[in-house]
């Protein structure tokens, strides 16, 4: 008997922005999940992705691969991808990986949904 893995809670919020909650440790498995979960629910253009990292603390290679992927689709639309409540260990796989160079970074979901709602996408 396995357990079941949680499901990513994505919903579009005011102003467009979709939020997705990351519900475990990111790897393969669950970060194809936040990717199709955040995929279901943007538009074609200029797509403002945020993504709620309060309940996680690690992502490994493979996670930080699939989020690279979408940020590279989001970028080629003239989005915006966003993550928020960032624990320091994936601050710096962040950092050391490039997502910061690309996406925005905020230190709580309030401070981000005000910074992307003035985004005129």
């Amino acid at each position: 008997m396995t357990a079941e893995k949680p499901t990513p809670r994505a919903e579009v919020v005011p102003g467009g922005i979709t939020v997705v909650e990351a519900t475990d440790y990111i790897n393969n498995e669950a970060g194809q999940l936040l990717a199709d979960a955040a995929k279901a629910h943007f538009g074609r253009e200029r797509p403002v992705l945020l993504f709620d990292l309060s309940a996680t603390r690690i992502i490994n290679s493979i996670g930080v691969s699939i989020l690279l992927e979408l940020l590279e689709d989001i970028l080629d639309r003239k989005g915006t991808m966003a993550f928020c409540n960032v624990s320091p260990t994936i601050a710096r796989t962040f950092d050391i990986m490039g997502v910061a160079q690309y996406a925005r970074i905020f230190p709580d979901r309030a401070t981000a949904l005000e910074a992307l709602g003035g985004h005129d996408g």
